[in-house]
């Protein structure tokens, strides 16, 4: 491995992550801290050692003594780029919550979720085959440029002090409508049209007729019109050769806030069927990327480096570095 510059120790910075799809985005910042706390990239062992008032205590039983943070969250259901901040270099995390960022995701037609993604719970099920690629494309206008994003109702955002999913799970009628979010989609296109060739389904649990007819109560507060009862196939749609929904793969560039969930559930509902997200990748997240394309892009680096290091932190090279350090030193952006 190329030798790299070691700037003043210990430092501070930014570097990118590649987060497999599974675990919550804290819990692999809560696995990285001990690590981190050992390393002399981060920590003076002197002054760690002389520490010895209750607020360094109070870091050390959380996991050590290096501040480390992260610039917006992957759900379970996502893998991809998080960036994360080290030391006085988590000051600067917020710059990219609100940074444009790409996406890679996979719709699967013919059923909506309560989380509209694949971890939730079936609330109806609609028609597909009568979904083409064509028809999906001549329908990505509608979704790209600035638009308006509603928020589902399932979610945890708060209205007069309520969650939404409350007013959902109550059957409590909404006080008004779910006030809608201005986000800008700088691209969106079909990247892959899967077909019924794929191994998705849809989720096996369901919302029961009562948690149905209390969701439906709380949005008739802002929309008589709504039903989430099934649509079917009809029997003359319906063949026997292939009944495996449709599933195809967008990318799109979205500013920050942009929830791509509901890009693709809107979608599937434009299209008269319904959907939800069975994949998520986050591909970049402002100069950080999967795939560096231009000289201003920064690499990232593969949880596994991290993961290996846990269990077999391996030799240490002429200069005292392991692996997982020598990557840091290799991708980190140092802030002064």
């Amino acid at each position: 491995m190329p030798k790299v510059t070691i700037p003043p120790l210990p430092i501070s910075g930014l570097f990118g992550l590649i987060k497999p799809a599974g675990p919550t985005s804290m819990s692999l910042l809560n696995n990285l801290q001990p690590l981190f706390s050992k390393s002399k990239l981060f920590i003076d062992p002197e002054k760690a050692e002389q520490s010895k008032d209750v607020k360094s205590r109070k870091r050390r039983k959380r996991g050590g003594d290096v501040k480390l943070g992260q610039g917006g969250t992957l759900d379970p259901i996502a893998d991809g780029v998080m960036v994360l901040g080290v030391g006085k270099a988590t000051k600067q995390l917020t710059q990219f919550l609100d940074c444009t960022k790409e996406y890679r995701t996979t719709c699967l037609l013919g059923c909506e979720t309560d989380s509209y993604d694949s971890e939730g719970a079936k609330v109806r099920i609609a028609p597909w085959k009568h979904v083409t690629k064509e028809q999906v494309e001549k329908a990505l206008p509608q979704f790209t440029g600035q638009i308006k994003q509603t928020p589902p109702i399932f979610s945890a955002l708060k209205m007069d002090g309520k969650p939404l999913y409350e007013y959902a799970r109550k059957g409590i009628p909404l006080p008004r409508p779910i006030e809608p979010r201005d986000v800008t989609v700088h691209s969106l296109e079909v990247v892959e049209w899967l077909g019924s060739n794929h191994s998705f389904s849809w989720p096996e649990k369901s919302l029961t007729q009562e948690e149905k007819k209390a969701a439906e109560t709380a949005l008739h507060g802002v929309d008589r019109e709504i039903s989430l009862q099934d649509k079917p196939e009809s029997a003359a749609e319906s063949t026997e050769e292939d009944n495996t929904p449709t599933a195809f793969v967008l990318r799109m560039r979205v500013s920050g806030g942009t929830y791509v969930r509901s890009i693709v559930h809107d979608l599937a509902n434009t299209l008269g069927s319904a959907g939800h997200v069975v994949t998520l990748q986050r591909s970049s997240q402002g100069r950080f990327v999967i795939e560096p394309q231009e000289d201003s892009d920064h690499a990232c680096i593969p949880w596994e480096t991290f993961e290996k290091a846990f269990s077999e932190p391996g030799e240490r090279d002429e200069d005292g570095w392991t692996e997982w350090e020598r990557q840091v030193l290799q991708h980190i952006e140092v802030v002064q």
